[in-house]
């Protein structure tokens, strides 16, 4: 067990059995509980990756700012870190994301920008108007966390490592979705490295267009979903790094499915993406069924993240959400 300031905290997740899709699948399905992490997710690692390679490089000295454009957690998890060493952040953010990431960057004392979503190559994309924004401010850090591979490096250091010790060296497959690549590009490299057969798998949103690149070569789309963080349409220096073997596409009613599963029958109330990675994850033990296999996947935050949505049954139909028995 970890002890220290919230930076030192950072890391060190335990593995949780899903028992009832372990059951089902006569695998082990695991999933890393990064919702343990001190600001509430995985982009806890990242966030504190970027920070450190930047004080280190001489980025970065107290009173500075950081600055980044986020679906929310990272976010969160670069001003929780910021907080304790000493940083003030400005935060650029999608405005259509769950109400609990704004009052919760507010309460850590970021300045937060918000603007209308729209595509990449739009200069008004949350991700440019962050880099903007940095330029114009003098003693900044812009995190950059899609192609600031500190990102990936912090998950090869330590993700990687954790899954494998944990595992004892047994495990078979890693099932997780993208949102810059970090995670899975520094989870897979490491764990390659350790044993080749280890089966990565891609696991991808509707309107996501990494499930076409790994299968075509060409970025593509079709429909779009509720998931909040994840799901790209170009490559990132840190999605570079990454050994996949396979890629799937998880429905929002999967993933919604899956969610509601997870809390009536293991106890895990869990986030939008983590419920999608639990869904391939699961998929991939029925495809393997009675194998034995030992399966990791990664809970990426919890539900209470997006409670005012997930659990409101308007909203569930307004999004035409349908949630359905996952296992006989």
């Amino acid at each position: 067990m970890k002890t220290g300031s919230v930076s030192q905290v950072v890391g060190g997740t335990p593995l949780v059995k899903i028992k009832s899709l372990s059951d089902a699948t006569g695998c082990e399905i695991f999933g890393k509980a990064e919702f343990l992490n001190p600001g509430g997710s995985v982009k806890d690692r990242a966030a504190l990756g970027m920070i450190l390679r930047a004080e280190k490089e001489g980025h970065l000295k107290p009173g500075d700012t950081i600055v980044e454009g986020t679906a929310g957690n990272t976010g969160i998890g670069l001003a929780t870190v910021a907080a304790q060493r000493g940083y003030q952040c400005l935060i650029v953010m999608p405005n259509n994301q769950a109400q609990e990431k704004y009052d919760t960057l507010r309460a850590l004392g970021v300045e937060l920008v918000t603007v209308d979503p729209c595509p990449f190559a739009n200069e008004n994309h949350f991700y440019h108007t962050a880099r903007r924004r940095a330029e114009k401010l003098s003693n900044s850090f812009w995190a950059n966390q899609f192609e600031n591979t500190a990102n990936a490096d912090i998950h090869y250091q330590t993700t990687g490592p954790e899954i494998w010790e944990q595992t004892l060296g047994e495990v078979d497959a890693f099932v997780a979705s993208v949102g810059t690549g970090g995670t899975m590009a520094g989870v897979s490299r490491y764990l390659k490295e350790k044993k080749t057969s280890i089966h990565i798998r891609l696991a991808d949103p509707m309107g996501s267009g990494l499930y076409s690149y790994l299968k075509t070569g060409k970025f593509a789309s079709s429909g779009s979903s509720v998931t909040e963080g994840i799901g790209i349409m170009r490559l990132t220096e840190n999605f570079k790094q990454a050994k996949v073997d396979e890629a799937v596409q998880v429905s929002d009613n999967e993933m919604i499915s899956t969610l509601y599963h997870l809390a009536k029958h293991d106890g895990l109330l869990v986030g939008t993406s983590a419920a999608l990675n639990v869904f391939a994850a699961y998929q991939y033990g029925m495809e393997n069924k009675g194998k034995g296999r030992k399966i990791v996947t990664v809970l990426c935050d919890s539900a209470l993240r997006y409670q005012s949505r997930l659990f409101d049954s308007q909203y569930l139909q307004d999004k035409n959400l349908k949630v359905s028995p996952l296992t006989s």
